[in-house]
C-alpha cells in the first residue's frame, strides 16, 4: 500500500526553505547551533568542542531495525550517524564516532553528497531518514535536505537528538522535520556536567522538548505500521538513580502533554570511560528497571515502549568493526 502521507519539508516553499538555510549559515560564523554557544567561526574552519567545521561528517548511514517498532518497521529506518557530539558522555555507547574528531575528519562528506546518502537510503526502500545527532550540523543538514528533496526525496525525517538542543536551530527545523526523536538524559544539570560536560541540560533540554511538542503535538501519524509523524521521547535509566528518571517524567506530564510517547530504554551497560566512574561501572538493576516503569504509571505516561530489561546484553554497536552494519540488523524491542 502507497503511503498517502505527504513529509512538510515537501511542502515548504523555495523561499523558505532558502532563508532557513541562509539563517543557519549565518549562525556557523560565531556558532550558536546549539547550547554549548561556542562563537568560533565554523564556515572559516574553526572548530570548538564539537570539533567539526561547517562541512558534516557521516560516519556511517546503513538500514537500522533496532529502533521503536513503528520507526523501524519492516524496512528499517535510514540511519545517518553524524561523527562528533556537542555533549562529551563518559558512557556514549557510539564514542568510537562521537568521541574519536581525529580519525571523523576521514568521513567528511560534502552537502550533495550527503543529499545523495539521503536518496540512497530512500532507495533500499527504509521507511524514513533518521539524522542522528545532527545538533551540530543544522545548516548542511537542512541544505541537503533541500537538494534531496528538489531529486525526489519524499519520506519522513526524524530528528533523532540527544535533547542537548537549540531552541533558535528547531525553528529553523520546523516544517521540515515531521518526526522529533530526543533523548531525555537528566534531571539534574549537575549530574550532566559531571557526565557529559556541558552546563545546563536539563533546562535546555526542557525548552527543546517542548519547541519540539509546539511543533508536532502528541499525536502519531501513523500509516501501514508506521510512524509518519510524531514526538518520541527516549529516556535512558541510569544505575544509582543517576538521571533523575522522576524529575523528568513529573515536567513530562504536568508541564508539556503527558499524551507524549515515551520510550524507556534499558540498555545502559559501561562502556567508553565509564568503568572509571563508581557510579556507572555497573549496568542497571531490576528494582532500578521496575522503579522507572512505576514512575511512567504515577506521572500518567501511557503512550509509547519499554525496552527489556536485558537490552543491555543485545543492544551494542560496533562501529569499530563496521561502519555499513555496527547494529547487526538487531530489534532491540
Amino acid at each position: 500500500m502507497d503511503n498517502k502521507f505527504i513529509p512538510s519539508y515537501k511542502k515548504l516553499k523555495d523561499s523558505d526553505f532558502e532563508k532557513r538555510i541562509d539563517l543557519a549559515y549565518e549562525n556557523l560564523r560565531a556558532c550558536t547551533c546549539c547550547p554549548n554557544d561556542c562563537k568560533v567561526n565554523r564556515i572559516e574552519g574553526e572548530t570548538s568542542l564539537c570539533f567539526s567545521t561547517d562541512k558534516p561528517i557521516v560516519s556511517s548511514f546503513t538500514l537500522h531495525f533496532g529502533e521503536e517498532p513503528l520507526i523501524s518497521g519492516t524496512n528499517g529506518a535510514g540511519n545517518i550517524f553524524f561523527g562528533n557530539c556537542n555533549l562529551k558522555c563518559v558512557y556514549c555507547q557510539n564514542f568510537v564516532i562521537s568521541q574519536n574528531p581525529k580519525l571523523e575528519i576521514n568521513h567528511q562528506v560534502t552537502v550533495p553528497e550527503l543529499a545523495e546518502i539521503m536518496l540512497e537510503l530512500q532507495s533500499q526502500k527504509c521507511h524514513n531518514i533518521g539524522l542522528v545527532s545532527p545538533s551540530h550540523f543544522a545548516a548542511p543538514i537542512i541544505k541537503a535536505i533541500y537538494i534531496a528533496s528538489k531529486k525526489g526525496l519524499n519520506i519522513p525525517i526524524i530528528y533523532n537528538s540527544n535533547g542537548y538542543d537549540s531552541v533558535d536551530t528547531l525553528k529553523l527545523f520546523k516544517d521540515i522535520i515531521d518526526i522529533y526523536l530526543p533523548d531525555f538524559k537528566y534531571g539534574d544539570s549537575e549530574v550532566a556536567k559531571k557526565y557529559s560536560k556541558v552546563d545546563n541540560y536539563f533546562e535546555f533540554a526542557k525548552s527543546a522538548i517542548t519547541e519540539m511538542y509546539n511543533q508536532i503535538g502528541s499525536e502519531l501519524v501513523i500509516e501501514n505500521g508506521v510512524i509518519m509523524r510524531g514526538l518520541i521521547v527516549r529516556h535512558l535509566i541510569l544505575p544509582n538513580g543517576l538521571a533523575d528518571t522522576e524529575k523528568i517524567f513529573k515536567f513530562i506530564s504536568e508541564e508539556v502533554d503527558r499524551k507524549i510517547c515515551i520510550s524507556l530504554m534499558s540498555q545502559y551497560f559501561p562502556t567508553n570511560k565509564a568503568q572509571k566512574h563508581i557510579l556507572l561501572s555497573r549496568t542497571i538493576s531490576y528494582n532500578e528497571y521496575l522503579k522507572a516503569i512505576e514512575l511512567l504509571d504515577k506521572y500518567g505516561l501511557e503512550n509509547g515502549w519499554v525496552q527489556e530489561y536485558d537490552s543491555s546484553e543485545s543492544y551494542r554497536p560496533f562501529f569499530e568493526k563496521s561502519r555499513t552494519d555496527p547494529f547487526k540488523n538487531k530489534n532491540n524491542y
